[in-house]
């Protein structure tokens, strides 16, 4: 059951520089890296501290996310991004993934992705590390790949298994997509509901609210029939003290006349660490399992659409516990500002799975 992640290795800003430079310097280590070729200004950080770390023992998966209307200078950010991969790790791979169906339009990107690994990952011989780099990479890949990679590594008690994210909350806000029409559960976040409970489901959805992803709530909400409860997730602490408040009063309206959430039910996790997202979530079924057992079959369904740590920490209650994850996958995005200025980033390690949790009960 994974008990080690209640408080899993962990590594944050200066401390996940000193840990990337010492770890992986040794010589026996083989690392292969995931991660995003994209627009994003973050698709660069983790690869390059781990390219002056490990040299030529360093081999990459970069995944290209393809959007038929992708805007041109977005494009073109991502082709200097993805030449800037090739240069800085020389072994290294960049797979286009279509995000969408030509035929139906439907979101195709986490079965695709899976596919790929599927086929790459027995190629990987004598590999000790696996790294996830969710930085530039969408819900609807980062996903399905740190899923599918955790089993991997579970496998093979020789391979450890790691997740990195560069993050700025202030930057996530400039990056603005445009959801398609379709809400979905993400690949392999379908949940355990059960079919068969002899009790009534009570859905309690956790919306993390974040700038400018109100259409996309919306849409994921109108699919959510008799919901129980609402629990919207808001970042405190964060970089910015008001960030909560500033979120509360964005979906005011919501939170008071369309989802009629009472204060007590606003769950405040770490705009930082990922384990407090975790854990708070893993309290919360905790809860519900005890409260309404014998009266209610709890079902607890996630929506990280904001912070890539935020959505770390929920990824990880969702594989520990099976929860359901809906989302809306963008059609498009847009840079609001200048985002290419952006400085600062927060790095966060999470040590998921190795050999350093042998014997752990």
């Amino acid at each position: 059951m994974r008990e080690h992640w209640g408080n899993c290795i962990t590594h944050f800003d200066a401390g996940a520089y000193t840990f990337i430079e010492e770890y992986f310097a040794a010589e026996t280590r083989r690392v292969l890296l995931i991660g995003g070729a994209g627009f994003d200004p973050r698709t660069k950080i983790i690869a390059t501290a781990l390219s002056l770390a490990c040299g030529d023992r360093l081999t990459a998966l970069f995944v290209r996310e393809e959007r038929s209307e992708a805007a041109p200078e977005l494009q073109s950010k991502a082709d200097a991004h993805e030449t800037a991969l090739i240069e800085l790790v020389p072994l290294s791979k960049v797979i286009p993934i279509a995000i969408f169906d030509p035929q139906d339009n439907a979101p195709v990107g986490g079965s695709k992705i899976i596919d790929v690994l599927s086929v790459e990952l027995p190629k990987a011989k004598g590999i000790t590390d696996i790294i996830l780099d969710m930085s530039a990479l969408s819900m609807g890949i980062a996903f399905p790949s740190a899923k599918f990679l955790l089993d991997f590594a579970e496998s093979d008690p020789s391979v450890n298994f790691h997740l990195l994210v560069a993050s700025q909350p202030e930057l996530d806000a400039l990056i603005v997509g445009e959801p398609a029409e379709r809400v979905q559960a993400v690949r392999g976040f379908t949940g355990n509901a059960s079919t068969d409970s002899q009790y009534p489901k009570a859905k309690i959805w956790l919306p993390h609210l974040a700038p400018k992803r109100r259409t996309a709530l919306e849409k994921i909400q109108a699919t959510l029939n008799d919901v129980y409860k609402v629990c919207p997730v808001l970042p405190f602490p964060a970089t910015d003290p008001r960030r909560a408040d500033i979120l509360i009063e964005e979906f005011g309206d919501q939170l008071r006349d369309e989802w009629n959430v009472d204060a007590r039910d606003l769950m405040y996790v770490s705009e930082r660490n990922p384990l407090d997202c975790f854990r708070t979530i893993e309290t919360l079924k905790k809860r519900y399992d005890k409260t309404v057992a014998g009266v209610f079959d709890p079902q607890l369904i996630l929506s990280p659409v904001g912070s890539k740590v935020m959505a770390a920490g929920a990824m990880m209650a969702a594989i520990k516990y099976d929860l359901n994850v809906q989302y809306v996958e963008a059609l498009r995005f847009e840079m609001e500002g200048d985002a290419d200025s952006a400085e600062c980033f927060n790095l966060v390690h999470l040590w998921l799975h190795g050999p350093i949790y042998a014997g752990f009960v």
